[in-house]
């Protein structure tokens, strides 16, 4: 805690150091708020123990609230009759702004020191809810203030803490106190994050009109102005970091509303006949789709960029790759009604795993995208080379072909080959930076990259890993049978676990849209809450679902992989299909997939691509069942 109130006390000092006087014109603006919250919270508590409390200690407890309350409008309208006071008038102001704040967090210890041993265990939660909602109110608008921050929350929860703590008629009290002791903890943890952020903000400010001010005035000097330019690069690296950082952040926060405006609009047109909704329903769902990739590419390209790659050369069966690909883009390539083959998944690579994957992943990719009919073929094969021998991996494809003026550029930023024929929608997609980030990821391998094609018949993208040696313990990866068309959602039984709102309320619409009946949930609890549904006593027992749909990242850090588990253990030994739906893109689900038995779908998910994946899967399930 003195390590804490240390780090508070000097980050807010340096907030203070910036405007005194700005500061406390910030408080005052958050003035109206605080007093709402206030009175909402005297509210509930009134209502709660007006009929429960001692008269006469209640109404002198609440005769200070109201009271305390009226100064601090008071003290609120006397700043909006001078708002443009000068800074010693505010300096002073702020002496009483804080002893009434101070004075009103005790008003909240004193009222659960009274109130605890009144009601019913609600009452007493609803206490202490209303009393640590205003301890993390506190956060935004104390923290600057460490002594006052640390008053208020002290003020207010160690007298909660010693009332829950002595009151011995309950059993679990001391547990409880402790609950609440890691509260008070955790909201000085956070009053110290929120600080230091600030903090951080300030420091960069500050950073950013040093250098300015250093190149205005050393740009004459030679030594100087190296020098600027040296802090410069720093600068122009650090804030490529924070640029690869940004995209990373948002690229899962932004893959949820994407992924939900998709479900929305293919139910959208299931519910409407009209051509033109159908057409824009159509444009939404490209658009969707393009920003996906929009997101993957510029992440990549960023990490590359900012040197955030790092090669760790390791051997790699490529039967688990191979199998990780086949997990991956099968449901892909059958909703296109093409053929996605492997060969020569015997050998073992010296390679890094994660960045050859992530080029064959992008070859694979690119080949299904601009091939209509026929397949694609990821092979491998053993190659004797003057240095020693090496393996030739390649992607072959039956597609549309790359013209040969073309094929120079294709490694470029931004360039995307044209064809002799139109090029549908679907395949105008991204940036153009796929393939630059295939060239530069085995530029970081130092792995010989090529590329032969012909326009209409297909292209092949060819490269060159050393040879590995096979570690001993082994075990194949099973194989994925291919399925049949045409399967219907009619009838069918979906279980839906998503934790996110708008998201579950589009898949729920677009499969009952699709004939489905749904089950959803948000939670984990909620799950197992179904599952373990007893047969008879008025409520019926859980029917098996065909498919499970689960987001991997679920509340208070549980995964989908634990809501398969409960699901999968209602019904031990029948196998239930199901599909994992993530918002992260930076991989490494892909060998759970395997050893849990789910496939992976990447936020946000184009109606047309889910289909065809619960067409896959449902169509396994059958081949399954007639075996």
């Amino acid at each position: 805690m003195t390590a804490d109130h240390g780090t508070l006390q000097s980050r807010g000092a340096r907030w203070s150091a910036g405007s005194d006087a700005d500061h406390m014109r910030a408080l005052y603006v958050q003035t109206p708020a605080t007093l709402i919250g206030y009175a909402l919270g005297y509210a509930v508590v009134f209502t709660l123990f007006v009929p429960l409390a001692e008269a006469g200690p209640f109404w002198l407890w609440a005769g200070a609230v109201v009271l305390l309350w009226a100064l601090r409008l008071l003290h609120y309208l006397r700043y909006l009759r001078r708002p443009g006071a000068d800074e010693a008038t505010l300096l002073a102001w702020r002496r009483s702004w804080r002893v009434l704040v101070l004075l009103q967090g005790s008003l909240w210890g004193i009222a659960v020191w009274m109130f605890w041993g009144l009601g019913t265990p609600y009452d007493k939660l609803a206490l202490i809810l209303v009393v640590y909602a205003f301890s993390v109110s506190s956060v935004q608008l104390l923290a600057t203030q460490p002594w006052v921050f640390l008053s208020f929350i002290c003020a207010v929860l160690v007298p909660t803490v010693v009332r829950i703590a002595s009151d011995t008629s309950q059993s679990g009290h001391m547990a409880l106190a402790i609950i609440v002791t890691l509260l008070f903890c955790a909201t000085v943890l956070m009053a110290r994050t929120y600080v230091g952020a600030l903090g951080q903000a300030i420091t960069l400010k500050e950073r950013t009109d040093e250098l300015a001010a250093q190149l205005r005035t050393e740009v004459a000097a030679t030594e100087e102005a190296r020098r600027v330019a040296d802090e410069a690069r720093r600068a122009a690296e650090a804030a490529n970091r924070a640029k690869t950082q940004f995209f990373a952040a948002a690229s899962h926060d932004l893959r949820q509303p994407l992924h939900a405006m998709g479900l929305f609009a293919e139910a959208l047109r299931q519910r409407s006949h009209d051509p033109e909704v159908a057409s824009l329903v159509n444009s939404i769902n490209e658009s969707v789709d393009a920003l996906e990739g929009l997101f993957g590419e510029l992440l990549d390209i960023t990490r590359i960029d900012t040197g955030g790659v790092d090669v760790n050369p390791a051997p790699l069966r490529l039967r688990e790759l191979f199998a990780r690909l086949r997990l991956h883009f099968e449901p892909i390539a059958f909703e296109k009604g093409l053929m996605l083959s492997f060969r020569g998944e015997q050998h073992v690579a010296l390679a890094d795993p994660v960045l050859l994957e992530r080029v064959l992943r992008n070859l694979v990719s690119n080949a299904i995208r601009y091939t209509d009919d026929g397949g694609v073929l990821v092979s491998c094969r053993l190659r004797q080379r003057p240095g020693g021998d090496r393996l030739l991996l390649q992607v072959w494809d039956s597609g549309i072909g790359i013209a040969e003026a073309s094929l120079p550029r294709i490694w470029d930023e931004f360039f995307q080959a044209q064809s002799h024929r139109p090029l549908q929608a679907h395949h105008r997609k991204g940036l153009g930076l796929g393939l630059a980030i295939v060239k530069r990821l085995a530029g970081l391998m130092e792995a010989p990259i090529g590329v032969r094609s012909r326009v209409g018949h297909g292209t092949v993208f060819s490269i060159e890993v050393p040879v590995g040696k096979a570690p001993r313990s082994f075990e194949p990866a099973a194989a994925v049978a291919r399925v049949p068309i045409g399967l219907t959602l009619q009838g069918c039984f979906f279980v839906v676990v998503e934790d996110e709102a708008a998201v579950r309320e589009g898949l729920v619409v677009l499969l009952q849209a699709w004939g489905a009946r749904v089950a959803a949930f948000d939670s984990l609890e909620a799950v197992r809450a179904w599952v373990g549904a007893p047969e008879g006593g008025g409520r019926e027992p859980p029917e098996k679902p065909d498919l499970l749909l689960v987001d991997y990242r679920l509340p208070q850090g549980q995964t989908g992989i634990d809501a398969l588990t409960a699901l999968r253990a209602r019904w031990p030994g029948q196998r239930l299909p199901a599909i994992m739906i993530t918002g992260s893109s930076l991989g490494g689900h892909e060998d759970e997939a395997t050893t849990h038995d789910y496939h992976l779908l990447i936020k946000p998910v184009l109606p047309n691509k889910l289909r065809a994946m619960i067409a896959f899967k449902l169509g396994l399930r059958a081949q399954e069942t007639r075996a």
